[in-house]
């Protein structure tokens, strides 16, 4: 499975959008809803859940004919200097690149990726905050997506093995914080999985929406299946719960890797 980072715009205020900006470029130009598409940033993505504040990305890919939209043109065209790729030398505008002054600064080959369902996360956190995002959302930079429905995936990625594997990784910041950025994540070796445990898994995480009352008892649960999935014993178990490193080694030759 494949690690795409979000969307970098190189100017947000620009091109994400509230709810009345959205509706008012729609009146004068209906095809723009094409290409005007929900999105969701770091501070919107919580451990198993998604709170989205109701903003819109106009995402202007490159090679879009801008024409087709006159009224998301000239509303881009009123941040003209600061969109358009600057020379190394000049003050205002975006970073120099290949890209059209309308455009989403990088290229962003693998946007039909966002049309399907996701496990999405921030970039900065205390722990894991993965969480299932349907199809049709798309993500903005630095948070990073894996596009898949496979459900029982977020419980491992926010399992306590997992966060602890991913923390031997790089470096936590002042105050605990730590960046989970692909190429931490992406090491973590994922075994496969029988279909009774998928199952088990999936069960679980559907019963942390319905019952947010057991969140701690439910995610225990979901800790000790994935415990059972990777042979961790009762002393290492012990250890990760006490934050102290570990010598296992969890053997990348028997799993699957999120590459």
């Amino acid at each position: 499975m494949e690690i795409n980072y979000g969307i970098k715009t190189g100017f947000n205020e620009a091109f994400i959008i509230d709810a009345d900006k959205r509706n008012e470029l729609l009146i004068n130009c209906p095809e723009a809803d094409e290409i005007i598409r929900p999105i969701l940033s770091g501070k919107d993505i919580k451990r198993y859940q998604i709170n989205w504040d109701n903003k819109w990305i106009i995402f202007t890919r490159k090679g879009i004919d801008i024409d087709q939209y006159p009224s998301i043109k000239e509303y881009l065209n009123s941040y003209y200097e600061k969109l358009r790729p600057r020379n190394n030398n000049e003050p205002t505008g975006r970073k120099p690149g290949p890209y059209k002054w309308f455009e989403i600064q990088d290229n962003v080959a693998y946007y039909k990726d966002f049309e399907k369902p996701k496990i999405a996360w921030g970039n900065l956190a205390l722990n894991g905050q993965f969480s299932l995002v349907d199809a049709g959302y798309y993500i903005n930079a630095p948070s990073s997506f894996i596009a898949t429905d496979e459900t029982y995936l977020v419980g491992i990625l926010n399992s306590r093995l997992a966060d602890f594997y991913i923390k031997q990784l790089g470096v936590t910041r002042n105050g605990g914080y730590f960046e989970y950025k692909p190429m931490f994540v992406e090491q973590l070796p994922i075994p496969a999985i029988p279909k009774d445990i998928q199952m088990q898994l999936v069960l679980l995480i559907e019963k942390l929406s319905a019952s947010p009352s057991l969140k701690k008892q439910i995610e225990e649960e979901i800790d000790d299946v994935v415990f059972s999935l990777y042979n961790i014993t009762l002393e290492e178990k012990q250890l990760i719960y006490k934050d102290a490193f570990i010598n296992k080694s969890i053997s990348s030759e028997e799993s699957l890797n999120i590459s």
